[in-house]
């Protein structure tokens, strides 16, 4: 079964895990990846944004450290939570990465109250926690910040021998327009296209109108692109758990299946109170895995990917499944590396 629409842009996000006890050697594993993606010719590697946890609490930075080792794939946050953030200053933090990077920086964001919001508040938010504004009003400030409009009143001005801008600095062109919304509701999607961002999908969606996670996940990409104005050419991208296994060991092989085995039950109905339905993850060989890709409902109507990779396996798992990908899953989906 072909997909109506051929795969154009290939991409791979990870959570970037390190031991707490050699954190320095977890995130230079990170920084390998990325370039590795780049000799392989992926368009884009992506960050997870985890706080607290042995994962990658800081993507922006080790997107700046990544972006100097690299000279062409794009890089992006999947997703940046918001409501840990102040906007302005994320907002200087991604232009100044992007002007680092050429213009290369892709940021996906979400909102809503930060994780296990009533133990981190007194350190995160101690004298505002009752205050703060964690709706898609947070997502409209950074989205001005990096679109250049005015963060002060009275317009530019000089003081003495210093010089003052009204809007963040640097700002860097463009960059508004590469944000990325990390949506799993019906209304979050069309939320997202009536502001005119990009739409990231991913492996976990809420069950609304239906439990088939394919269908649920295509009622969002179309509810999206009907609220965009760019209608059917607005941009998403899909982030399924994906691990072919044509080059891996033995060993390796059934490490990946009992992975997937294990998560499995969690993807046959909706969990917790929130309703979440998880997608099974796509093991096998890259053949297999682009038949099962391909009569998927929802990326039979998309074209970018960013392929999500499992959290727990070793920097040689990883080399494995990414050249993989690049060399046979990417191209059995249409997809071309750019030259």
């Amino acid at each position: 079964m072909p997909t109506s629409r051929p795969l154009r842009r290939l991409g791979f996000l990870t959570i970037g895990l390190f031991d707490p006890d050699d954190p320095a050697r977890g995130h230079e594993a990170t920084l390998a990846m990325i370039e590795l993606g780049e000799r392989l010719g992926f368009d884009s590697a992506w960050l997870r944004h985890r706080h607290l946890q042995h994962g990658i609490s800081s993507p922006v930075a080790v997107l700046a450290a990544g972006s100097q080792r690299t000279s062409r794939i794009e890089l992006g946050t999947a997703v940046t939570p918001l409501g840990w953030e102040n906007p302005l200053r994320l907002a200087e933090d991604l232009a100044t990465v992007d002007v680092l990077s050429g213009g290369r920086v892709n940021p996906g964001i979400s909102v809503g109250p930060p994780m296990h919001y009533d133990r981190v508040r007194p350190a995160l938010y101690p004298d505002t926690g009752d205050a703060e504004d964690f709706s898609y009003e947070r997502v409209r400030r950074l989205l001005g910040h990096l679109r250049g409009e005015p963060v002060t009143e009275g317009g530019p001005r000089t003081e003495g021998f210093e010089v003052f801008s009204d809007r963040v600095q640097p700002h860097s062109p463009g960059l508004g327009d590469r944000v990325w919304y990390g949506g799993g509701s019906l209304r979050s999607a069309a939320w997202a296209g009536e502001q005119g961002l990009n739409l990231l999908t991913s492996s976990v969606v809420k069950a609304e109108e239906s439990e088939d996670f394919e269908q649920v996940q295509l009622a969002q990409v179309r509810a999206f692109r009907a609220a965009h104005p760019a209608g059917e050419a607005a941009r998403v991208s899909q982030g399924l758990v994906v691990v072919p296994t044509d080059s891996a060991s033995p060993a390796q092989r059934r490490r990946y299946e009992g992975y997937a085995a294990a998560r499995l039950p969690r993807t046959t109905s909706p969990q917790g109170p929130a309703r979440m339905l998880f997608a099974p993850d796509l093991v096998g060989p890259s053949e297999q895995v682009a038949e099962r890709l391909q009569a998927h409902a929802a990326f039979r109507e998309i074209d970018e990917v960013a392929f999500a990779l499992p959290f727990t396996f070793e920097p040689d798992d990883y080399e494995q499944i990414l050249t993989d990908v690049a060399r046979l899953l990417g191209p059995a989906l249409g997809w071309t590396p750019d030259a």
